[in-house]
């Protein structure tokens, strides 16, 4: 019996298995196959959701909302959207509006502080053009008292600059006409001097009184007032020596009464020749002028 078990012992060492390497291959491909068929079936993309992937990038980086032809809907039902549907470059759209509408706003409040600057620096003219007449004024009253002709003499100052006012209630002109009388004469000479002290251009305005009566010595009204501002400004040339590139004149007749005719005493004061001092600002801020003074309650 031991015999028999040494020799199939022998016979086994003769025919050794060499086929057991098949069992681990075996089992590596099978491994291997499920490992592909795992990343086989990861592979599979879901045409939906790469469909809304790709349309909401596209959407977002302002480009068309179809990558390639022939895309499919993300809905069972094409034409029924969920939400409104984002349209193509309404992102670029939107930043440029809200460019545009920052770019708007900043040019507003550009001009917007332009204006105000504008208006500050137009307010600020005005005042110093208000105080600077008002200094006028108080050197021509402070000639005139030196003569006692303070009372022959009415200032305003209004859009157009400071109006010296002639309107004595002594005859300052011959009755008829354009002859200056000698407290006229007296009148004009002392607050020429002043005048001359300053740079800006003066107007002289002729007026009539408001009587219905044709002059004696001229055809109408018109002729009478400007004869009488064409004498006054020749005195200012020709006597005090004002340059008459300063002076011009004009005639307003009967137009333009300094007083209610219907008041007692008016028409001597109406019949006057006016002195205008033209301020040289811009109309826009000389319109400030009167605002100023109202402020400050009239002219001290």
């Amino acid at each position: 019996m031991s015999s028999r078990r040494k020799r199939r012992e022998d016979h086994s060492d003769e025919h050794p298995n060499h086929e057991r390497w098949l069992v681990t291959y075996a089992d590596m491909v099978t491994l291997l196959m499920v490992l592909f068929i795992v990343m086989f079936a990861m592979s599979q993309v879901d045409q939906k959701k790469f469909n809304a992937l790709k349309e909401g990038l596209a959407a977002g980086f302002g480009q068309s909302t179809s990558i390639h032809d022939g895309s499919n809907s993300i809905l069972d039902q094409p034409g029924m959207a969920a939400q409104q549907p984002i349209a193509p470059n309404r992102f670029s759209v939107e930043v440029e509006q809200v460019k545009t509408s920052a770019t708007t706003e900043a040019a507003n409040r550009a001009v917007a502080a332009h204006d105000k600057a504008k208006a500050s620096a137009q307010r600020a003219d005005a005042e110093a053009e208000v105080d600077r007449l008002t200094d006028l004024v108080r050197r021509l009253y402070a000639a005139l008292r030196k003569h006692h002709l303070e009372d022959d003499v009415r200032t305003v100052i209004d859009d157009r600059g400071l109006v010296v006012s002639l309107v004595s209630r002594h005859v300052v002109f011959e009755p008829n006409l354009a002859t200056l009388t000698a407290r006229g004469r007296e009148i004009v000479d002392t607050i020429a001097p002043v005048l001359a002290d300053i740079p800006d251009p003066l107007q002289i305005d002729g007026h009539t009184n408001q009587v219905k009566v044709k002059p004696k010595y001229y055809p109408t009204d018109w002729e009478l007032s400007s004869a009488r501002a064409v004498t006054v400004l020749r005195h200012l040339n020709e006597v005090d020596r004002l340059p008459a590139n300063r002076l011009t004149a004009s005639a307003f007749g009967h137009t333009k009464p300094l007083v209610d005719p219907r008041k007692p005493g008016s028409q001597r004061v109406n019949k006057r020749v006016d002195i205008v001092v033209l301020s040289s600002l811009p109309s826009q801020t000389r319109a400030l002028i009167q605002d100023v003074i109202r402020e400050r309650g009239g002219i001290s």
